[in-house]
C-alpha cells in the first residue's frame, strides 16, 4: 500500500497533474502516428504498417502497466523516470528509424522494437499517474478513473490533430517527434519534481533534474544535426545527388541528377522512394501514354494525376486541344512542375499555358462533383501500391470517370508492368470493363522502367463492345519514339503475360493492391 500521505488540499496541484496527463496523452499519441506515417512513407503499405505500430504498441501498454505495479511505492520518481525515458525514445523514435531504413535497411525489425518500447512506457503512466492522483487528494476508484481517462482522451485528440495540422507542416517528421519529445520530458518532470518535490530525497531530485538536462540536451543536439543527418540518410536512398527534396502533406518529393556520357543531366523523378520518370526516357512513356488517347475529338482533354506536366507537355502539342484541365492532388507537385527551373524546362513550361487549369483536389472527390464533359481522358497515377492509390483504379472510380467522359471520347490508363506485375495490368483491365469500358492493352519498353502497359478505353455501350483502334492521329507531331509499326507492335503480349484469371478491383476489394504487393516484392 502507498503510505504517502496527501501532498495538498489545493486544487491547484491536481489541476497541474491532470495538465501534464493531457501533455502526456497527447505526446503518446504523437508518437504512435509519427510511427505509422514515416512507415506509410517509406514503406508504402499503410494498412501493415500500421496494424503493426499498433497492435506492438497496445501489446507493449498492457505489458507496460503491469511492470509498472512495483513501482507504486515510489510513484512520483518512476513517473518521472519514465517520462523521461519515454521523451527520449519516442522523441528520437522518427530520426532512428530513418537510419535503420536509409543505412542498415533493417526497417520493420527496427520499428518493432520502438514501438514496444514506447508502448511498455505508456502503458507505465497511467497507474503510476493514478497513485498520484490519490496522493493529491482521496476519492472513490471509479471518480479517480473517471477524471484520468478524460483527461487522457482530450490529449489524445488534441495530439491527433496537432500532428497533421501543426506538427508536420511547421516541422516535419523527425523534427516534429523531437519537439514532442521536448514537451513530453518538461510535461513529465517538471511538473511531478514540483507537485511531489517534498517527498523526494535531495539526492533523488538532483539526479532527475540532471537526467531531464541530459534528455533536452540529446533531444536539442538531435534537434540542431537533424537536417544534416536527413540529409545525408536520404542520399544513401538514390544513385545520383539529390537536387530537391521536400515532404508533403501527401507523399516525400525527390528529385535527383546525374550527368551522362551525352552530356545532358539525367534528372529523375521519386514520390516516397519510387520512380516516377528518368528525363534520359521519359518521352517514351508519355508518348505512348498520350497520343493513342487523342487520335480523336481533343478540343477538351481532362488529365489526372501527372502533376509533373509532362504528358500534359504531349497533350499541349496538338493546335486544335482548346482546353486542359490537370487535376492533381499535391500542390507541391504542381508547384514544383511550374517553379522548379530543371523540370519547368523538361515539360515546356506547360502549366503557364493560358489552355490549362490546374486544380489541385483527390481525383475521386473532384469527379464526383464536376460536371464537365471532357473529349479524352488520360489518367497518369502512381502505381497502386497504396489504399489511397487502388482507390484510384477501382470500378467505382473509373464509373466516375466515365460520366465525365464525351460521348465516343477516348480514355487512356497507364496500367504498370505487365512483365513485372502481369496480374496486376490484366486487373486494370478487367475493373475498366467491369465499369462498362472496352479495352485495348498495350505495352511498350522503357528502359529507366522495363516494360510497361498501357489501357486505351471507351464506353463499351457507345462503341457497341469494339475496343478503340490503337492509332495516331493523322496530325499527330513528329514523335521520338511512338509511329505506327511501333503501335501495331505494341498489342503483342508474350505467351507467359497474357490475359489471366484476375478479378476486378473496387473499394471494399481492392484486388490491384493484392496483386501489386505480391508481385512487386517478388522482385
Amino acid at each position: 500500500m502507498d503510505a504517502h500521505p496527501p501532498v495538498a488540499t489545493s486544487r491547484l496541484p491536481r489541476f497541474l497533474l491532470l495538465f501534464a496527463v493531457f501533455l502526456c496523452a497527447a505526446c503518446g499519441l504523437v508518437y504512435e502516428l509519427a510511427l505509422t506515417a514515416l512507415g506509410s512513407y517509406l514503406i508504402g503499405n499503410s494498412v501493415l504498417q500500421t496494424s503493426i505500430v499498433l497492435s506492438v504498441m497496445v501489446f507493449a501498454m498492457g505489458v507496460g502497466s503491469l511492470a509498472a505495479k512495483p513501482l507504486r511505492r515510489r510513484a512520483a520518481g518512476a513517473f518521472a523516470l519514465v517520462e523521461g525515458l519515454l521523451a527520449l525514445v519516442g522523441g528520437l523514435s522518427v530520426l532512428i528509424l530513418y537510419i535503420a531504413y536509409a543505412w542498415l535497411r533493417i526497417y520493420t525489425p527496427g520499428v518493432v522494437v520502438i514501438a514496444f518500447v514506447v508502448g511498455v512506457l505508456i502503458g507505465a503512466e497511467i497507474p503510476l499517474l493514478m497513485t498520484l492522483l490519490q496522493r493529491i487528494r482521496k476519492q472513490e476508484a471509479g471518480s479517480a478513473v473517471a477524471d484520468m481517462f478524460a483527461v487522457d482522451y482530450i490529449g489524445a485528440l488534441i495530439g491527433g490533430l496537432c500532428f497533421p495540422l501543426l506538427l508536420l507542416p511547421t516541422f516535419g517528421q523527425i523534427k516534429g517527434a523531437l519537439v514532442v519529445g521536448c514537451v513530453n520530458a518538461l510535461a513529465g518532470m517538471v511538473v511531478v519534481l514540483w507537485i511531489f518535490r517534498r517527498q523526494l530525497r535531495r539526492v533523488v531530485q538532483t539526479g532527475l533534474l540532471a537526467g531531464l538536462a541530459a534528455v533536452l540536451a540529446v533531444l536539442g543536439g538531435a534537434y540542431a544535426l537533424a537536417d544534416d543527418i536527413e540529409v545525408t540518410a536520404r542520399q544513401q536512398l538514390y544513385r545520383d545527388p539529390v537536387v530537391h527534396a521536400e515532404r508533403t502533406p501527401y507523399q516525400q518529393i525527390v528529385v535527383t541528377e546525374s550527368p551522362t556520357l551525352s552530356g545532358d543531366g539525367d534528372m529523375r523523378l521519386f514520390l516516397n522512394g519510387d520512380l516516377q520518370f528518368s528525363s534520359v526516357d521519359e518521352y517514351r512513356y508519355h508518348e505512348a501514354l498520350v497520343h493513342p488517347a487523342l487520335s480523336g475529338k481533343r478540343s477538351s482533354v481532362l488529365v489526372l494525376g501527372g502533376g509533373d506536366a509532362l504528358a500534359l507537355r504531349e497533350v499541349l502539342r496538338y493546335d486544335d486541344v482548346e482546353k486542359v484541365t490537370l487535376v492533381d492532388l499535391d500542390r507541391a507537385m504542381t508547384r514544383l512542375a511550374r517553379d522548379f527551373e530543371p523540370l519547368r524546362h523538361l515539360n515546356g513550361g506547360s502549366l503557364s499555358d493560358p489552355r490549362v487549369t490546374a486544380v489541385n483536389a483527390d481525383a475521386f472527390n473532384w469527379l464526383r462533383e464536376t460536371r464537365q464533359r471532357f473529349d479524352a481522358i488520360v489518367i497518369d497515377f502512381p502505381d497502386p501500391d497504396t489504399a489511397a492509390l487502388a482507390k484510384l483504379y477501382s470500378v467505382e472510380f473509373y464509373s466516375l470517370v466515365s460520366r465525365a467522359l464525351a460521348p465516343h471520347g477516348n480514355l487512356v490508363v497507364q496500367g504498370g508492368s505487365p512483365f513485372f506485375a502481369p496480374k496486376t495490368f490484366w486487373a486494370v483491365d478487367e475493373t475498366l470493363q467491369a465499369a462498362g469500358f472496352a479495352t485495348r492493352p498495350y505495352n511498350v519498353d522503357v528502359p529507366s522502367f522495363g516494360n510497361w502497359g498501357f489501357l486505351l478505353a471507351r464506353p463499351a455501350a457507345e462503341a457497341h463492345g469494339e475496343a478503340p483502334e490503337l492509332r495516331l492521329a493523322p496530325d499527330a507531331p513528329e514523335l521520338r519514339f511512338l509511329d505506327e509499326a511501333v503501335l501495331q507492335a505494341s498489342e503483342v503480349f508474350p505467351v507467359d503475360r497474357r490475359s489471366r484469371n484476375v478479378r476486378p478491383s473496387t473499394l471494399m476489394d481492392p484486388t490491384v493492391l493484392e496483386y501489386q504487393r505480391h508481385e512487386w516484392n517478388a522482385y
